[in-house]
This record gives structure tokens, sequence and C-alpha cells, in this order.
């Protein structure tokens, strides 16, 4: 009994210290791109506030100055992380002018480090937003005189940074009640005749087109494995099958599938969907039913 006591007392006090080891994190977001140092030097800046801060890379690859591509893969990322995850997200064309630097608080118990430029719009619209602040106390930013073009390093990476190290992120300003800048993203409309819905971004480098329409709304159409799906984008009408994946194609002809967040998407297999068929997002697209 007195071994069976001690070996419940390890499993706790192990799991205790455990638990008190997993280290602060913050998931960091540009269009930086790999070419010079700005990556570096935002993570040197938050780590020189705490060590033990675990950063996290969604990309730094994001389309320059295309805030809905960051939004897109903000929301992406985001739902896979637990509560306490801090966002750090720089896509910021507005930087240095008049536009709010935020700190956003879901209900999920995440926060968001970012311009306030439509960035959050897709999380909003999940997660919905708990409360916001505005940064604004310069004892949380680094600097004598804050760069007008380099916010990432000045007052975002260090505002993360505190924020992860367990400081009250409250302190950063004062509540913002006004409505936050959003990206105007239309909803996917089902009609007599079809479903209209927007080609919002690629896949990476592949060119396959991402929608934002759900498999639930597409098969409302009626559309089975090896159809001929009719679809008009912008001003290109093609015939193109509905498969489960590439494979189910010949090399280099498209295809329409489910993707792996559960929208419609468009393809070649072995090829460039966008390249072949000049298209660039964002863009209409219309399945006929």
């Amino acid at each position: 009994m007195k071994k069976l006591l001690l070996l419940l007392l390890f499993l706790i006090v192990s799991s205790t210290t455990f638990a008190q080891e997993v280290p602060p994190t913050v998931v960091f977001m540009s269009d930086f791109g790999a070419t010079d140092d700005s990556v570096a030097i935002c993570k040197g800046v938050m780590l020189n506030i705490d060590r033990s801060i675990r950063i996290i890379d969604i990309t730094h690859q994001v389309t320059p100055y295309s805030i809905l591509d960051g939004a897109r893969f903000l929301a992406g990322a985001s739902e896979n992380y637990p509560k306490g995850t801090i966002f750090l997200t720089v896509i910021d064309p507005g930087v240095g002018s008049s536009r709010r630097a935020i700190v956003v608080k879901t209900e999920r118990e995440q926060y968001f480090v970012l311009p306030d430029n439509g960035l959050i719009t897709m999380v909003a619209d999940r997660d919905k937003i708990d409360s916001v602040r505005e940064i604004s106390n310069s004892s949380w930013m680094i600097g004598k005189a804050l760069s007008s073009t380099f916010h990432g390093r000045d007052i975002f990476a260090p505002v993360a940074a505190r924020i992860a190290r367990g400081d009250d992120w409250k302190s950063v300003g004062n509540e913002v009640v006004e409505p936050l800048i959003r990206l105007n993203i239309e909803k996917p409309e089902l009609r007599r005749d079809g479903l209209k819905g927007n080609i919002i971004g690629l896949d990476g480098p592949y060119g396959n087109l991402v929608t934002n329409i759900t498999e639930e709304l597409f098969v409302q159409l009626g559309y089975k494995y090896g159809s001929k799906v009719k679809i008009k984008i912008g001003k290109k009408l093609l015939f193109i099958p509905f498969v489960r994946t590439f494979s189910d194609v010949a090399v280099n002809r498209p295809l329409l599938y489910i993707d792996s967040r559960g929208k419609l998407a468009a393809a070649i297999n072995l090829g460039n969907f966008a390249s072949r068929y000049k298209i660039q997002p964002p863009v209409e697209i219309f399945i006929s039913k």
C-alpha cells in the first residue's frame, strides 16, 4: 500500500512538473520572406525578453501585402493550437500610418498580436472576439524611437513576447470598442441554377484554387464522384470532373476535389491550375446545378 501511494505521489509531481516546463508558445507569420534578417531580428527581440519562449513559424512567404492570404492562413493554423497560444502576425502594408496596432483575445482564449487591417476577420467569424486592446503603452515596445517601417520588431514582437512571458495583456493599452477593420469576403450563395462562391487563394506552389465553398454546400448541387461539373471562373467556362484525389485523373488533366480543410478546390494533376488558366485570386466562381 505504501509503495502504491509513493508511486501515485511520484506521478502527480511528475505531471505537475511537466506542465510547468511546457514553454509559452508564440506562433509567428509574416510576409517578410527569407532573403534578409527581418524574421531573425523579430525572434531575437522575443528571446531577449524571455529565452524560454517557443517560437513556431506558420510561414514568412505570405504573398507580399496580401491581407486576404494572411487572414486565411491565420484562421487555418490557429484552430489547431490550444488556448493560451499567442499568434504574432505581421502583414502590414499600412505600417507607419494611422492604422491601429492591436491585441485580440478570442473566446477560445487565444491572443492575436497584429495590425487592425482585416487579418483577424476569419478568426473572428469562427471563434468570436472576447476583447480587444490597442497597443499604446510605450513600455511594452522597444527602441528609443520607433521605426516608421518595422513595427514587427519595435511593437508586435515585444508585445507578443511579454504576453507569452505572463505579463498582464491588458496593460498594452486601452480597450477598443469601435468595430475592427474587416475584409469584405462574400459568403457562398446557393441559387436555383447553381452555386456562387469565390476563389480566395492558391494552395502554395501548386497553383490549386482554394474556394470558400464548403463540401456541405457543394453536395447540394447533386454531383457524385466522376461527374463532369460545369463551372465559370471569372469569364472562363470549364467542364471539369469531380473526383476524390489528384491521381483519379490523368497527368496534366484538371479536377475538382474537396481539400483537406473541407472546401471545394480545383487543381491539375502534377500541374499548375492557376498558371494554365491565368487565374489570380480573388475571383468569382459559379458552379451550375
